[in-house]
């Protein structure tokens, strides 16, 4: 009996920390801010073919747990993307998420007036592999806006 009271608080202990555990698995919005200028220094001090190739890669220094950087261009062209590269070289212009929403349009919107900020939207999260609202922050640099989105 003593063994099973034993570890049934082992495993209540266990659940108490399951909710920090997932929390870490997600990035904040300091560090998708922090990533964004990060990568808008590396692109200005790189150039753009050597900015999106490390971008584009899924093992580099611009994906850390759910955050990734994207890269989209004025028209909607999709240049970088950290974590589908299936998308790169495609036009997302209309691309729409769960709820109708025309985010990348609203991206280029906000690139064109405030220059950056955020953008709320409904997501697949790649990690928990449902859809849920993200937050993507963006700044817009020469022709494109380099961004990078939080899940909540």
């Amino acid at each position: 009996m003593k063994a099973l009271l034993n570890a049934a608080v082992v495993f209540l202990m266990c659940l108490s920390f399951a909710p920090g555990a997932m929390a870490a698995e997600r990035g904040t919005p300091e560090e998708a801010v922090a990533l964004v200028q990060k990568a808008v220094a590396y692109l200005k001090a790189n150039g753009k073919e050597k900015a999106y190739a490390e971008f584009n890669n899924p093992n580099g220094q611009f994906k850390d747990r759910d955050l990734y950087i994207f890269v989209i261009d004025m028209t909607g062209l999709e240049w970088a993307n950290g974590a589908n590269q299936k998308i790169v070289g495609k036009n997302v212009l209309d691309l729409k998420d769960a709820e109708g929403k025309t985010m990348v349009k609203s991206f280029i919107e906000l690139a064109k007036g405030k220059g950056k900020g955020w953008v709320d939207y409904k997501w697949p999260n790649p990690i928990q592999k449902t859809v849920e609202s993200k937050s993507t922050y963006l700044e817009k640099y020469e022709d494109v806006l380099v961004a990078s989105g939080i899940y909540k």
